[in-house]
């Protein structure tokens, strides 16, 4: 099942058209995908780069076309011969800030169409090497065949490109086995819903159950109440003051609030405690 598969299988649930999720998964992969819905599709530009936390299974002694366990065999199966120190050693090169270049069975675009579109025609594709940052990697096991590792990093930094690049170091070839993505931002795999629970609220009629407030979204961004009638002026595209008295007030961006608890508005600060609406919903 791919990542639009699910938001396909949620604009049934949910009846509308306008869901969609918070950044790609590989259909191989499971875990956290956080959907948008409704009016909240428009706040998907600012959830773009929250840190992606992960478990792994990398498997040692060839490597295949996609860098995961799905793809084409690219070379003779070899016996990995290394220890856990020199794993530690290739895998250092993949902590902190580096280059990666996106693998050709990906998602990012060439001239509009996805590399892996053009991957499968058998069409040579150069993507250019994108700066992302890797904040922890550890390898959790290692049998000498496989290593389990758990990952915090950037937002666009994959998986596999770190495995298949590891497998070359080390001289054997390396896949991506199993990929688990247990949080994504501000979202947790604790909080998450399977989709079986979602069809049974969505029988119960109580799909919205799922639906995390709007109040509790962005918890960067502060929430601001604000009164009917200056909510009246945010939806009019008008600059808003919020009381120097509130906490937080000196934030970039604030979350104006109604008095009945909907998000109305995103707020940019251009004066001290002065806002104005970028994104009115």
């Amino acid at each position: 099942m791919t990542s639009h598969d699910v938001v396909n299988h949620m604009r049934r649930l949910a009846n509308t058209r306008k869901v969609g999720h918070l950044g790609t998964l590989d259909p191989m992969a499971t875990g956290v995908l956080p959907l948008v819905i409704g009016r909240a599709t428009r706040l998907a530009q600012f959830f773009s780069t929250g840190q992606k936390k992960y478990y792994a299974l990398i498997r040692f002694g060839w490597a295949t076309d996609t860098y995961d366990r799905e793809g084409t065999t690219m070379s003779a199966a070899v016996e990995p011969q290394f220890t856990r120190e020199e794993l530690e050693q290739a895998l250092a090169a993949f902590r902190g800030i580096f280059l990666q270049t996106p693998p050709p069975y990906s998602a990012k675009k060439i001239a509009g169409t996805p590399a892996y579109k053009l991957a499968r025609k058998q069409i040579a594709v150069e993507l250019e090497p994108v700066e992302v940052e890797v904040f922890a990697l550890d390898v959790l096991e290692f049998t000498g065949a496989t290593a389990r590792i758990s990952v915090v990093c950037s937002a666009g930094t994959y998986l596999r490109g770190i495995a298949h690049e590891a497998g070359q170091r080390l001289g054997c070839g390396a896949f991506l086995e199993e990929l688990r993505r247990t949080g994504s931002g501000e979202f947790a795999e604790g909080n998450a819903h399977t989709l079986e629970s979602l069809n049974d609220l969505a029988a119960a009629g109580k799909i919205e159950e799922a639906l995390i407030p709007a109040t509790e979204l962005l918890p960067h961004f502060p929430n601001a109440t604000v009164d009917p009638l200056t909510a009246g002026q945010i939806r009019q595209g008008k600059d808003f003051r919020l009381s120097p008295f509130l906490s937080r007030t000196t934030a970039k961006y604030v979350k104006a609030i109604s008095q009945e608890g909907d998000l109305i508005a995103i707020g940019e600060a251009r004066l001290p405690f002065v806002y104005h609406p970028i994104l009115v919903l």
